[in-house]
């Protein structure tokens, strides 16, 4: 394999590991404060039909990144309400948001379907964008410095701060954090709120940063890879980077098994594409089998809390 189709295969690669990135750092947080939101996926729908929408309109990716982030956070408080306020079950609440987040992209993307925009293309001048060598650390998007960025932010917040620790607490004993003065209801509102955020972000990353035109289900499942990413690192920002270039190299070879000859023509391009999901479900086997990995899990996740006063 030569260098220049080596450093092809790892620019495409961070590029379709940055939107499973985003998504799953949001649903980390999420799940750390005590909240299974399986709506990831319509939140990422909802992200990548307003953030084309907002950029194909404007011109302005930025804004269509912003306009994004604020519809993911937007649909996260349905979620929210309904789960936290009205203690709404959460399995399925998220499963009708995903649901609704389908329906409305595939309403409001008719009037865009097959209309191109520009890729998010590199801030870099095009002497380190088209070097043979550093072009592997400059030739990205701005998205894709920002979820690395947003990974070691994640895990500070987390680790480091008041507030992190105070979310943590709330995710594993919600009536002990309420019994000392926290409010779990709206740290987990917060918490819900980012994760959508990213979703968002994370869904606008296919036309701005993978497919630079908008058709109906653009995502194409990546939601629930993000899900199992989750469980996948433990609950730890820096495992879940691991993790998912782990998941977008999967993908990438299923590109090149299409488009190259040689040895990626060994397993076939239709396998490669069901790698990433056949790799999700043995995941979350491997894990329901391993007590000690599973025991990661935030004590009160799925568990709605119903304060006694």
């Amino acid at each position: 394999m030569s260098i220049d189709l080596t450093i092809a295969i790892i620019i495409t690669m961070v590029g379709a590991s940055t939107p499973l990135l985003l998504a799953a750092l949001g649903e980390l947080v999420v799940e750390k404060s005590g909240v299974l939101n399986l709506g990831v996926e319509g939140m990422m729908l909802t992200g990548a039909v307003v953030g084309f929408a907002v950029t194909y309109t404007t011109g302005n990716p930025w804004l269509g990144i912003l306009a994004a982030g604020f519809a993911g956070a937007c649909v996260s408080m349905i979620f929210a309400f309904l789960t936290l306020s009205l203690f709404a079950n959460q399995v399925a609440t998220g499963l009708a948001l995903t649901i609704f987040g389908a329906g409305f992209s595939a309403l409001f993307g008719q009037a865009f379907t097959g209309k191109p925009i520009k890729l998010f293309k590199s801030i870099f001048p095009d002497y380190l964008t088209d070097h043979p060598i550093l072009r592997v650390f400059f030739d990205h998007s701005p998205l894709v410095y920002f979820s690395l960025f947003m990974v070691f932010a994640v895990s500070y917040f987390l680790y480091k701060t008041r507030a992190g620790l105070v979310l943590r607490a709330v995710g594993e004993n919600d009536h002990s954090a309420h019994s000392i003065g926290y409010s779990v209801i709206k740290v987990r509102y917060g918490a819900v709120g980012f994760g959508g955020m990213m979703a968002g972000i994370g869904g606008a990353c296919f036309p701005l940063l993978l497919t630079p035109q908008w058709v109906e289900g653009l995502t194409g499942g990546r939601g629930w890879i993000a899900l199992a990413l989750v469980v996948f690192s433990a609950w730890k920002p820096t495992r879940l980077l691991a993790g998912a270039y782990l998941f977008g190299l999967i993908a990438t070879m299923e590109v090149y098994a299409k488009a190259a000859g040689g040895g990626f023509r060994i397993i076939p391009s239709e396998l490669w594409a069901s790698l990433p999901y056949l790799a999700t479900i043995l995941v979350l086997v491997l894990i329901s089998l391993r007590h000690k990995m599973s025991s990661s899990a935030p004590a009160c996740l799925g568990k709605p809390f119903i304060p006694s006063n």
